[in-house]
């Protein structure tokens, strides 16, 4: 049988579920959710509803698992939460010093309703945060580095469009070069945040809006900017839509460690992302935790939960005897 999926939300992420679920044989589209006219939603796959947000408590019986794909900076903490209380749930709730709040929020509602919540799927938080806990395992003596980008944020594009006065807007997290090298080569630099990232905005301004005051409110924004040298540019929209229409992204994780009795052996752990679709790669992320949470409600498990709860042949949609015989 078939997992049934609801999308929550017809954005990037929404395409994107819709998208990777063509590489899903075991799972099945239900029906997209939108808070816009559900009559202006065009979506890929014909023969399948699009709804009003209004009716979603309709659709209680009918889907084993919803993807929520609103934005980690006003949509997620609410929602995700809300409806945990009817589905078993999968966002990208990305806002990392908010994670243990939005965590016991989801697990609360989840264990309420006997429903399961998985937040902050995507590849950071994510996968890399599946490595960052394989590597730490495996070389305790060493240092963790975490490097994003050049790439398309889309949590803090959408953070800056949040903003009073901002029409669009495209924000690119930026490595500094010399202190990634510095970590590859095994030199194990203390870096604060600043010291390892840049972030450019592109603002495009709603007519009359104060440029000065939208700049100051980007830069001082906390959990998003006010730890970065951030440059912001105010564009114009036909700018915005010619240069910087990608969602490119990527990054790279790294554990330096020393082995042996006088720890005289260095070891370089890197696990690196190339996206030429951010969303896409990040969509088939909870796609295949949709799986897992499914199997994990169907075994009885309630609650909050993240990547790093899931055992990894839960996301497969073979069978353990093809992944011992091919994965292993």
């Amino acid at each position: 049988m078939s997992i049934r999926l609801g999308i929550m939300g017809y954005g990037n992420l929404g395409r994107g579920v819709e998208v990777a679920l063509q590489d899903a044989p075991d799972m099945e589209l239900v029906a997209v959710f939108t808070r816009r006219d559900p009559s202006s939603v065009k979506i890929l796959t014909e023969n399948i509803p699009v709804v009003s947000v209004s009716e979603v408590e309709n659709w209680e019986d009918k889907i084993d698992v919803m993807i929520l794909c609103g934005g980690s900076a006003t949509d997620l903490p609410e929602m995700t939460p809300q409806y945990a209380k009817m589905f078993t749930v999968v966002d990208s709730f990305d806002t990392h010093a908010r994670i243990p709040e939005h965590f016991a929020n989801v697990d609360a509602a989840a264990k309420a309703a006997g429903t399961i919540g998985v937040i902050s799927c995507g590849w950071d938080p994510g996968m890399f945060s599946l490595m960052r806990v394989y590597a730490n395992a495996i070389l305790p003596d060493g240092n963790d580095y975490t490097f994003w980008g050049k790439g398309v944020s889309q949590g803090h594009s959408d953070a800056i469009r949040r903003i009073a006065g901002v029409k669009n807007a495209k924000q690119y997290t930026i490595p500094v070069e010399s202190a990634l090298e510095a970590v590859r080569s095994g030199k194990n630099p203390e870096l604060t945040t600043r010291q390892k990232h840049t972030r450019e905005c592109f603002v495009v301004l709603e007519d009359g809006a104060d440029a000065a005051k939208v700049e100051k409110e980007i830069k001082e924004m906390p959990n998003y900017f006010a730890d970065y040298d951030t440059t912001v540019h105010f564009i114009s929209e036909e700018e915005l839509l010619t240069n910087h229409a990608g969602l490119a992204h990527g990054g790279f994780v790294f554990r330096t460690g020393k082995t042996g009795v006088n720890k005289e052996h260095n070891h370089v752990i890197e696990y690196s992302l190339k996206l030429d679709s951010n969303p896409e790669f990040t969509t088939s992320v909870l796609v295949c935790i949709a799986r897992a949470a499914y199997r994990m409600r169907q075994e009885g498990q309630t609650g909050c939960k993240t990547i790093l709860d899931i055992p990894p042949a839960y996301l497969s949609p073979v069978s353990g005897e093809e992944l011992r015989a091919h994965m292993l």
